[in-house]
């Protein structure tokens, strides 16, 4: 699982994650990417699950970039507790996806095998999402 090997403080506010994605919305590695359609938190599990549906899919041939990483903390009460008391316990990891953000790349396989990983890789993901290709004259 992905996780930060130290971060400054444990527990952290929940933050904004409206707007558009400015950084890391272009294929930057591969030929082939996933383009997040709506912002959300996803946790470092479903990351995860995707990266190994695209890799078996193509039965680990080509090349995978993750360009999302699980850095903040969200934190969960236990069950049948009153309110107030703090905040709860951290709970897992979570990456903040912005509208328009690239979730994965993929090179070294051909477009329908990649098409058909990446689909299979967005099927595991709790977003609506895009199949995008490099742009031949870049």
């Amino acid at each position: 699982m992905l996780s930060p090997k130290r971060v400054k403080h444990r527990k952290v506010q929940r933050g904004k994650r409206d707007g558009v994605a400015h950084k890391g919305n272009t294929i930057a590695f591969g030929e082939y990417g996933l383009l997040a359609l709506e912002p959300l938190w996803i946790t470092n599990r479903q990351i995860e699950a995707a990266r190994v549906a695209m890799t078996r899919h193509v039965k680990r041939g080509g090349k995978v970039w993750i360009r999302i990483f699980p850095q903040l903390p969200y934190t969960k009460k236990p069950a049948e507790t009153r309110q107030g008391n703090g905040k709860g316990a951290p709970e897992g990891w979570v990456a903040v996806v912005k509208k328009g953000a690239m979730l994965f790349e993929m090179a070294g396989v051909e477009r329908n095998m990649a098409y058909e990983a990446l689909t299979l890789a967005a099927s595991k993901l709790p977003i609506k999402t895009k199949f995008v290709e490099r742009n031949i004259m870049e």
